[in-house]
């Protein structure tokens, strides 16, 4: 089945609709966060539509479930995404978001939609060579002050009611984390490009290698920041989730 006409609102979009720009790039946040990880990037770079997925459980959507799986999260995420797969595209994920678009991906061809025209992973190990994420071992009082840490970095308080709610959120996403598994690379039909930050202490240029098993055409590239400074949308950024146009 092939893509159809585009629907006029869904819950997975954070923003309105574009039928003027010629491609678009979906947005995966990373695990605890939502949509508002790209509240700060442009409507639309070099004519490319920009569009942050919002998943459940979060945010504008706290009062729905979980997504439960990464497995089920892609499953319907892939649906969601079926009218809007209209034009070129390209998937672009941050840690974890990297994983989600992955699988999402890695859906597509069965059901009988169009491969992405380029995956662009973002500060993430790929899944075949063992989770990574630190958060995963880290006690429950670690993750709320990880969780102050990046609400501050943002110029925002960290206030107690704000933390508790990020904080569930990261558990429940953190507890999908430990379930997923994937032993072995997919091959993915589009070019790959991975950006390392420069001052992330998360991931390590060396440790983003094994991401070369999964296109036959893969580019490395080195940003200035941390890790979290994607949210930033710095323009060296811009211009790398652009390059496939």
């Amino acid at each position: 089945m092939t893509p159809g006409p585009a629907t006029a609102a869904s819950p997975w979009f954070a923003r309105p609709h574009s039928a003027d720009r010629p491609a678009r790039i979906f947005c995966f946040p990373y695990s605890g966060s939502g949509a508002s990880a790209f509240s700060a990037w442009p409507a639309s770079i070099a004519g490319t539509e920009i569009c942050p997925l919002q998943f459940p459980g979060r945010e504008n959507r706290l009062g729905e479930p979980h997504y439960g799986t990464y497995e089920k999260l892609a499953a319907e995420l892939a649906e969601a995404l079926r009218p809007r797969l209209d034009r070129p595209f390209a998937l672009f994920g941050h840690c974890a978001g990297a994983l989600h678009a992955l699988e999402t991906a890695a859906l597509l061809p069965g059901l009988g939609l169009p491969q992405p025209d380029c995956f662009v992973v973002s500060g993430q190990a790929p899944p075949h060579d063992g989770p990574r994420d630190r958060m995963l071992s880290m006690t429950e009082a670690e993750l709320r002050g990880e969780l102050e840490e990046v609400v501050r970095s943002r110029g925002i308080d960290p206030r107690p009611d704000i933390v508790d709610v990020g904080l569930a959120v990261l558990l429940k996403d953190l507890a999908a984390a430990r379930e997923y598994r994937r032993t072995e690379p997919v091959p993915l039909g589009c070019p790959l490009v991975v950006l390392h930050w420069r001052d992330d202490p998360e991931v390590s240029l060396d440790q983003l290698q094994g991401w070369r098993q999964y296109s036959d055409t893969v580019q490395f590239h080195v940003i200035d920041g941390g890790h979290h400074d994607f949210m930033n949308a710095p323009r060296e950024l811009q211009e790398l989730v652009t390059c496939w146009r």
